[in-house]
């Protein structure tokens, strides 16, 4: 059992999109600013009528439909017809009574509407008016979608169409060729439709107006009904150039692409027409648009039954099933019939049974649909083993083919009916079936194709007579002009030739100097990348060299440290004692700097913060203070070179100790806070206090012969900062002194 999906393009390619077709063919585009200029400088007339009219006529076919533009429009409306009733305009009450009907309309009181409409067309008949053509073409947006409703459509432009001629209103013209075009493609009659859309090109074309993309989309429609793919594609080509020409922007390019995929659809290049159907149902997605999110659903699902791939098609009719249902009833049956056939042709009449099940109540219902309708009972009957019930409704399809009198629907009946009678074993009147198909199909194609060829053949003969008058007519003078042109050419041939050998020349030297120049910097890099290894190697040398020298020095101090500590042994007086410790406590903090220097990458600065909570622990340690005396350290992360790092480690030593030795007597409790920040730029400030006994009464620091008070006072001029001391419940000594920062600037 098979389905041709190939025939399904004569219901879905005239179904999109008659809001894209309008918004492309309506009035030129207005500038709202310039209007406004205008009417401000405009006197009570009939011209400030007339610029009032069309400013609101902006707003209310500007794209999107906001309340405000609508308010805007109404607002506009009013203040012309005030100004048209005092001046007793009749052309402006028409304009404006028809507008006042589409704003009404814009509002969704069509009712109201199509009253307000028949009152303008009776104004106008009454008064002769230039605008009655327009209110003709306003009565087709209260027609519906049957065929009856489209004919009625017909009717109304084909009143408006030769008042528009009269009028001189070329654009407006066009337009009203184009929806009438569009409005006999729908009814069947495509060769009417192709001949009303070539004369729209035309008008178009002799007004200058560039924007036919609409109209070359409804042609390539034509040709696609009509089988002549070819065309077909040629012209939704064109459409697509030429939107691309114009940069339109609109929402009509859903609709290009829509007829470029059943147009690529046509010539079997499936992987062009999905790409351009998926193109187009993003855009109806993106504006929300129920309808058309429907019909290229329903492409969509057709392509990829057209390759027998069912489960794809029932994936894209899900995507969309829920969150877009169908609402009108056409589309609830096409997607109905979707469904009951790819499950039918899955072999699953199981779930195919509900959609038919529903097919079926809707057939008994009413008329609409009926073409799918038929067509899905048919096919699932088929497929469920009920052959025989298929030829009730196949009695019934050939009376619905008479009504539309369409040689595609005969050609559809026809393989339907082999399909049955196959089925059946009827294998005589199968054999009948399908040759009657095979004829039906090919007259299709051949009655079309003869028609559009003899119009395309007369065309060409009328180009060809024409311009066989114009080469009669100017071969004289190019006779004349040949020799002239010869002479011409031979002298611009010779000089280019010349030309071209002198460029050559210069380009063939330009690349010699280039070449010689590139070697010549291609060896400059050479030695550059070579002395740049040597700097690479002296500086991996130099950083080994700096730490085994801080190694080297920490070693050493250690050494001397551990011989004082032998020394010392050996030795019973007590000052001897304590100079030797303190020198090994010196000793200590200048090794703390180099043991931390040799285990970092930086060689060059050491972290003050971690160094003084190292060199503070130690002390704590070396005196087994831990109990007696709480130790602070509020050191911020500072980077420090050597230079400044050891005297200042060494200042921290001999105030620390001194605090422990002397500071809390008699075992007495206390703190010892040591803090370093920064106080602006690179100033800094060292504060070591505590709240011991302090300096004796009558204590003169520059009298003092304290070894320790005169160390730190050194070592504060060697870091070429202010050191002072306050003794007041307990002793604070503060150092400030500038960072050096020499280094790091050079290491930036």
């Amino acid at each position: 059992m098979k389905f041709n999906f190939t025939y399904l393009r004569i219901f879905s390619s005239v179904i999109l999109l008659f809001s894209a077709f309008l918004l492309a063919s309506g009035q030129p585009k207005e500038d709202p600013k310039q209007l406004e200029k205008e009417i401000s400088k405009a006197g009570n007339n009939t011209q400030k009528v007339e610029l009032l009219i069309r400013l609101s006529d902006y707003y209310l076919t500007k794209e999107g439909e906001i309340k405000s533009d609508i308010d805007k429009a109404n607002q506009l409306r009013q203040e012309a017809q005030k100004l048209s009733n005092s001046l007793d305009y009749k052309l402006g009450n028409g304009k404006l009574m028809l507008l006042d009907a589409q704003i009404t309309r814009e509002k969704g009181e069509s009712k109201m509407a199509q009253k307000k409409t028949n009152e303008a067309l009776s104004y106008a008949i009454k008064n002769n008016l230039s605008v009655l053509p327009d209110i003709y073409r306003e009565l087709c947006a209260y027609e519906g979608y049957e065929e009856e409703d489209f004919r009625k459509k017909i009717k109304y432009l084909e009143l408006a169409i030769p008042l528009y001629k009269k009028y001189k209103f070329f654009k407006k013209k066009g337009d009203a060729l184009k929806d009438l075009g569009d409005y006999y493609s729908i009814i069947g009659e495509n060769q009417k439709s192709l001949e009303l859309l070539e004369n729209a090109v035309n008008v178009y074309k002799s007004i200058g107006f560039k924007e036919l993309q609409g109209v070359y989309t409804l042609i390539s429609g034509n040709y696609g009904i009509l089988q002549n793919s070819q065309l077909s594609l040629q012209y939704a080509l064109l459409a697509e150039k030429t939107a691309e020409d114009v940069d339109d922007k609109s929402y009509q390019w859903c609709t290009i692409y829509n007829h470029l995929g059943l147009a690529y659809y046509d010539v079997l290049k499936y992987t062009q027409a999905f790409a351009n159907f998926e193109k187009s149902l993003d855009i109806a997605i993106k504006h929300k648009n129920i309808s058309d999110i429907n019909v290229l659903t329903y492409n969509l699902a057709s392509l990829y039954c057209q390759q027998k791939d069912y489960r794809n098609a029932l994936r894209t009719l899900k995507r969309t099933e829920k969150t877009y249902p169908p609402t009108d009833e056409e589309t609830k049956i096409r997607q109905l019939f979707m469904f009951t056939i790819c499950y039918s042709l899955l072999k699953q009449p199981h779930k195919a049974e509900p959609y038919f099940n529903e097919l079926l109540k809707k057939y008994k219902e009413s008329d609409v649909g009926l073409y799918y309708k038929l067509n899905g009972i048919i096919i699932y009957l088929q497929n469920a083993g009920r052959v025989e019930e298929t030829y009730a409704y196949l009695d019934k399809f050939r009376e619905f083919a008479k009504k539309s009198n369409r040689l595609i629907l005969y050609s559809q009946i026809e393989l339907l009916a082999y399909q049955s009678d196959h089925a059946s074993k009827k294998y005589e009147s199968a054999i009948k079936h399908l040759k009657q198909h095979q004829v039906f199909r090919d007259s299709l194609f051949n009655m079309e194709k003869l028609k559009h060829s003899e119009a395309l053949e007369l065309q060409f003969e009328t180009e060809k007579k024409d311009k066989n008058i114009k080469l009669l007519t100017h071969q004289r003078k190019l006779q004349e002009a040949k020799i002239q042109n010869e002479r011409v050419i031979r002298y611009v041939f010779i000089g280019s030739l010349l030309a071209l050998v002198l460029f050559l020349a210069i380009l063939y030297n330009s690349f010699r100097i280039k070449k010689k120049k590139n070697k010549e910097l291609e060896l400059k890099r050479k030695q550059i990348d070579e002395q740049n290894e040597q700097l690479k190697k002296l500086l991996a040398e130099k950083e080994w060299l700096l730490k085994e020298i801080h190694h080297r020095v920490k070693n050493n101090l250690q050494i001397v440290i551990s011989l004082l500590n032998t020394q010392s042994a050996y030795l019973d007086n007590e000052d001897a004692l304590m100079a030797i410790q303190n020198s090994q406590h010196r000793m200590h903090a200048m090794s703390l700097i180099h043991q931390k220097l040799y285990q970092s990458d930086n060689l060059s600065m050491i972290d003050m913060s971690w160094y003084m909570y190292e060199l503070i622990n130690y002390i704590r340690e070396c005196y087994s203070s831990e109990n007696k005396i709480k130790f602070t350290v509020n050191a911020e992360k500072v980077f420090l070179d050597v230079a400044q790092a050891v005297p200042m480690g060494l200042i921290i030593n001999e105030a620390v100790i001194n605090t422990t030795k002397y500071a809390f007597p008699d075992d007495k409790k206390g703190e010892v806070t040591v803090s370093f920040k920064n106080t602006g730029n690179d100033d800094y400030e060292l504060i070591i206090s505590d709240n011991g006994v302090g300096l004796p009464a009558g204590f003169d620091m520059d009298a003092t012969e304290s070894l320790g008070m005169n160390l730190m006072r050194g070592l504060t001029d060697q870091l070429d900062g202010n050191f002072s001391i306050e003794n007041n419940n307990g002793l604070k000594i503060t150092i400030i002194f500038r960072k050096n920062t020499e280094i790091e600037a050079h290491e930036k």
